[in-house]
């Protein structure tokens, strides 16, 4: 994963700052740094357009897949680049899922 660590330029990139996650749970002291990192080990790992399953999204960024996913959801959202992330089913119950740029 050596080559997916964010620079602090690229983590200053506006639409991946920690502030502007938000819920009910979310702490930014505790909460933001690592969600933020990971939303851009994600973006930086999907923006080729490649189809990928959550299991190669997780094996190549870090977190579980669940957490890859809430990011991917988040790169949907204006705030976030308002990204398009398509899916598709390539069997019972698993998907797979592209940044298009």
């Amino acid at each position: 994963m050596g080559q997916l660590q964010p620079t602090l330029f690229e983590m200053g990139h506006p639409d991946l700052r920690p502030r502007k996650f938000d819920g009910e749970t979310f702490n930014l002291n505790l909460d933001g740094e690592r969600l933020a990192t990971l939303l851009w080990r994600v973006r930086q790992f999907m923006v080729d357009g490649q189809w990928r399953t959550l299991a190669a999204i997780k094996l190549a960024c870090g977190g579980s897949e669940a957490s890859c996913s809430a990011r991917l959801r988040d790169l949907r959202k204006l705030r976030f680049g308002g990204h398009k992330i398509e899916r598709r089913r390539i069997a019972e119950g698993l998907w797979e899922y592209r940044m298009v740029t």
